[in-house]
């Protein structure tokens, strides 16, 4: 697989920093602030409302990834996305993807057999004169494909909490850590934003797996602390009635 990362939001920090402002009416101009000050706002977005991630965007080009992948990858709805097309492409030449069998020859062999026959008729059909948009119908979900797909800040936090989770689909983790890797390599401060679920929250987003199965769970808060606390929190939202009076300060919001 190859993940590119074709274009992203210039002088991005600087943009998140100015629209956060802007709610405040604080008319200076953040590319002028130091970097001590740019950093404090910068920890302090990431508490608080993330409608101002909304602005910086970055657009990836996939390729050599399945379309099981891919099937995966557009479920979410806050991306936009440009996939090659079976209709048309002849994909004769196109990879179909094997699980990893190591563990079971059989099942290898199985596969491939499969595999192969699938890829034989739909060279057939193709040479019978039949439309590629029919003759795709026979082909697996790994047969192998390429996708463009733009995620803006906010998407891409809420993406990391979950596809890096070793729940996820392996083929998905691998391609959101190439995902990760070029956001930071282009943002370096991106990083604080694209945390997995439980190194971001403290807590596992996939109990029941976790407890079975995560090699990392041990590592977030006691199932049955955060239970008493959920209970808890669950009992005071139910009878406080608290309003918050927001004031903002030095550009922020106390």
């Amino acid at each position: 697989m190859k993940v590119t990362l074709l274009s992203f939001t210039p002088d991005a920090l600087t943009l998140l920093l100015r629209t956060k402002n802007t709610r405040l009416a604080n008319d200076s101009d953040p590319a002028h602030w130091s970097e001590e000050k740019r950093q404090e706002h910068l920890d302090y977005m990431r508490d608080t409302i993330k409608s101002s991630w909304e602005f910086v965007d970055y657009t990836f080009e996939i390729s050599g990834v399945t379309r099981a992948f891919t099937h995966q990858l557009v479920r979410t709805r806050t991306g936009a996305y440009a996939q090659e097309s079976q209709r048309t492409v002849d994909v004769s030449d196109h990879e179909i993807v094997e699980p990893d069998f190591s563990e079971n020859i059989d099942a290898e062999d199985v596969w491939q057999a499969a595999a192969d026959k699938s890829m034989m008729a739909y060279q057939s059909m193709l040479a019978l004169g039949i439309p590629a948009q029919d003759a795709r119908g026979i082909l697996p979900t790994n047969v192998t494909t390429s996708i463009i797909a733009k995620f803006n800040l906010r998407t891409l936090s809420e993406m990391a909490k979950i596809r890096l989770c070793t729940r996820t689909q392996g083929e998905h983790q691998d391609v959101f850590r190439k995902m990760r890797h070029l956001v930071v390599g282009a943002h370096p401060w991106a990083l604080q934003f694209l945390d997995v679920h439980c190194a971001a929250t403290g807590t596992c987003a996939f109990p029941r797996y976790g407890k079975t199965s995560c090699p990392i769970y041990k590592h977030c808060v006691p199932q049955e602390v955060l239970e008493t606390f959920k209970d808890a929190a669950r009992l005071a939202a139910d009878i406080e009635r608290h309003v918050a009076v927001p004031v903002a300060k030095d550009g922020r919001t106390m």
